[in-house]
């Protein structure tokens, strides 16, 4: 037979596989063309294969089968990436109804708000509870001892300092600790209140802000009226 004997290796996929990383129209536009090459080689080992060695039709049918799971593969990344896009949208549209509204979150910082803060803590007995405020540095600002009821309790801060002066609004870092009968200290789990001031969606993440305090729309517990 004329012309050279192509080699009856099948043509590899390895093209095809990469194009997973690929998102949207890019991969499967790289795809079509990767499958395109492939038909291309395949056509041209057929017509030019040697007759008493026929190439093995099933080793094609598999490279055609995974080039058929790679798109699929796409097509499922770009279904999910539009689905989270719509999820997104979706917490956007029902944070932004909180906005003004007091909210409850789950934070190892408050923020002080127009001299305003408020945590809220539970503990199973009535027992003596200290609280104190860090500014950004890291220094304490403020601390506070009070006796808990067993349950619910909330502690407001005013914003001021332990030399009575004001500090300025933002976000300050706070820790609970319950004062056990023998000197020894607990932290007590706590949440923040505050007045949701804005939402932003951040890298594809949805965040809300109180104040100067900045937290994944997660963070929220509860939303007041």
């Amino acid at each position: 037979m004329s012309g050279s004997i192509l080699s009856t290796t099948p043509v590899s996929t390895t093209a095809a596989a990469s194009a997973i990383s690929q998102s949207g129209t890019s991969a499967l536009s790289g795809l079509s063309n990767n499958f395109s090459d492939f038909l291309t080689l395949l056509m041209t080992q057929l017509q030019n294969q040697d007759p008493s060695s026929p190439m093995d039709s099933n080793t094609f049918t598999t490279e055609l089968v995974q080039f058929s799971s790679v798109e699929q593969q796409i097509n499922t990344n770009s279904d999910l990436t539009q689905l989270i896009q719509l999820t997104q949208a979706s917490q956007i549209i029902q944070s932004a109804s909180m906005i003004g509204k007091p909210v409850t979150v789950t934070s190892s910082q408050l923020s002080l708000q127009n001299s305003t803060a408020a945590i809220n803590f539970s503990t199973t007995a009535a027992e003596p509870v200290g609280i104190a405020v860090y500014n950004s540095t890291g220094s304490q600002v403020q601390t506070a001892t009070l006796d808990s009821n067993a349950g619910a309790n909330t502690w407001k801060w005013d914003g001021k300092n332990a030399s009575g002066a004001t500090m300025p609004d933002g976000p300050y870092t706070v820790t609970v600790t319950a004062i056990g009968t023998s000197g020894s200290a607990a932290n007590v789990p706590f949440t923040v209140t505050g007045t949701t001031t804005s939402v932003i969606n951040n890298a594809g993440t949805v965040q809300i802000q109180l104040g100067g305090l900045t937290l994944p729309f997660s963070a929220v517990d509860s939303v007041g009226s």
